[in-house]
């Protein structure tokens, strides 16, 4: 029973929705924290508002009363006018641009495919292209179904204060051998007791789409340092690297699903990286953002807010 309570807890706070838990009485019990941001006077143990209910202010409340215990409670999610167009638009464009991406292995690999039937070719050479093809296809694939769990909400992003060094430890050992391969020094420095409310694996995904970003981008024979400390009210994890950077235009939108920059259209990247990361910290209740230029590498950094 505890282990569902707490559960049920867990899925309500990590909602993207705006949704409040009502007893019979009006009262919260539970408010997501998208709830908490956005709705002024949602309080656990307090009433909610009239004016909430009534729908003023823009949004709509869709109310869903259920018995549990023998008590009445309701269930009741906010959304603002012009959310479900917006939603619907949204998920348009990522069809499209998935649609999009898949094209180009695809067609990669329908060549090599015609090729191999040609006489005189190097069928194994071959072969072992269109494999590279099918893993990039693959990867795409992975991180699309990811990206779409974090947005249901099924993929829990938080449970508790985590230490952040070990996991950047972790990272950037298991990524060593593909870091040397593109000439790409891998730096983990930090404070050791430097915590981020995130579940380690999300920690983990944070960080190694991070450091591989890094290692595809930033150029043979440079450096990428993955750090975290805590600064003011916040901890913050950065990954920065001396590479070839970006141009400043583009800096605003790395975040974006599929966007590229021209130098790095031809890498076998997805596109979704760091649109991954900034998911990921969203729900965590922080913030990501991207300084550097050209000729002067690039910086990420994330900002957790530390938990009173």
């Amino acid at each position: 029973m505890e282990r569902d309570a707490l559960r049920g807890r867990m899925v309500i706070e990590e909602s993207r929705e705006a949704v409040v838990v009502l007893d019979d009485e009006d009262r919260v019990i539970a408010a997501s924290r998208r709830a908490r941001q956005a709705l002024d006077g949602v309080r656990e143990g307090e009433q909610l508002p009239e004016a909430l209910l009534r729908g003023e202010g823009g949004r709509t409340p869709l109310v869903v009363p259920y018995v549990i215990g023998g008590r009445t409670e309701r269930l009741v999610y906010f959304s603002e006018a012009g959310d479900l167009a917006a939603y619907e638009e949204l998920r348009s464009g990522f069809t499209a641009a998935v649609s999009h991406e898949l094209r180009t292995p695809l067609a990669r690999l329908l060549s090599l495919l015609e090729l191999a039937g040609l006489p005189g070719e190097d069928v194994p050479a071959l072969v072992e292209q269109a494999r590279h093809e099918i893993d990039a296809i693959r990867e795409l694939i992975d991180e699309v179904l990811f990206l779409a769990e974090l947005e249901s909400g099924t993929r829990v992003v938080s449970l508790g204060a985590e230490p952040v060094l070990p996991v950047l430890r972790q990272v950037a050992g298991e990524l060593t051998e593909q870091a040397a391969r593109a000439g790409v020094a891998l730096h983990v420095e930090g404070e050791d007791d430097a915590t981020a409310e995130m579940r380690p694996r999300m920690l983990g995904v944070v960080a190694r789409n991070l450091a591989e970003n890094a290692i595809r981008y930033a150029g043979p024979g440079t450096n990428a340092t993955l750090s975290v400390r805590r600064e003011g009210s916040a901890v913050v994890l950065r990954v920065v690297d001396d590479g070839v950077g970006v141009e400043q235009s583009d800096l605003p939108r790395l975040f974006e699903r599929f966007y590229r920059t021209d130098r790095s259209r031809g890498s076998r990247g997805t596109g979704l990286g760091l649109a991954i990361v900034k998911h990921v910290v969203s729900s965590a209740g922080g913030t990501v953002e991207a300084a550097g230029g050209r000729g002067r590498g690039l910086e990420i950094r994330c900002y957790f807010p530390l938990r009173a």
